[in-house]
């Protein structure tokens, strides 16, 4: 639950104060103007998301455009209901919604850092999308950078996208890509690798993929 105290540093701190900046649909929103004790832990295309020291369980979503996706997102929470792999809504605002944090390291930060990256994270993450389809919704655009470990257990930490149609293949290449390529070398012998190489492989993939995809067409 979320006391009005919190609501109320969430609405006269960090609502008021706070500037989203968002440059084009296709980049991440800035966030300037972070009031003190507040902080930013990432942005999106739509929303970023911040942590108070006063409440280190929750986090808020704060969307800076879109706001229709907000009422999306908001729903599918609803409709996933309670499982211990997501999140789930505690709050919802005008333009934010309040969260349970998930902690842990992404998988595409466990690659960057040299970080081994267990079995257990990926069964667990299966499985995790295998419930959310079960409650009627469709695990969309779930990657390495969505998805986190902690404790050798795999959390999803964004379903804003899982109310979308369509099959989208990023999840499903990422687990190919663990067994016949990770698990293989990485995980034996786990060594850093530099962020701008990871990006460059994310960049190569989709590129990949729209042109296999209007091949099919």
């Amino acid at each position: 639950m979320i006391n009005n105290t919190f609501l109320n540093m969430i609405e006269k701190e960090l609502i008021h104060k706070v500037i989203l900046i968002s440059k084009s649909p296709y980049d991440p929103i800035v966030a300037k103007n972070i009031p003190k004790d507040w902080k930013c832990l990432g942005t999106g295309n739509y929303a970023a998301v911040f942590s108070h020291k006063s409440n280190p369980n929750a986090v808020v979503k704060v969307y800076g455009r879109s706001f229709e996706a907000l009422e999306k997102e908001a729903n599918v929470y609803t409709q996933l209901g309670i499982h211990p792999a997501f999140s789930n809504l505690l709050y919802k605002g005008q333009n934010y919604l309040v969260l349970k944090r998930l902690d842990g390291i992404t998988l595409y930060d466990a690659i960057a850092k040299g970080i081994k990256i267990p079995e257990s994270v990926i069964v667990d993450i299966d499985q995790a999308l295998t419930f959310a389809r079960s409650q009627g919704l469709n695990p969309y655009d779930v990657h390495g950078k969505n998805v986190m470990m902690k404790d050798g257990r795999g959390y999803v930490v964004d379903i804003s996208d899982f109310y979308k149609e369509g099959q989208d293949e990023k999840w499903d290449d990422l687990v190919k890509a663990y067994y016949k390529i990770y698990k293989k070398t990485l995980y034996k012998i786990p060594v850093k690798i530099p962020y701008k190489f990871l990006d460059f492989v994310r960049y190569s993939y989709r590129k990949f993929k729209k042109i296999k995809w209007k091949v099919e067409l």
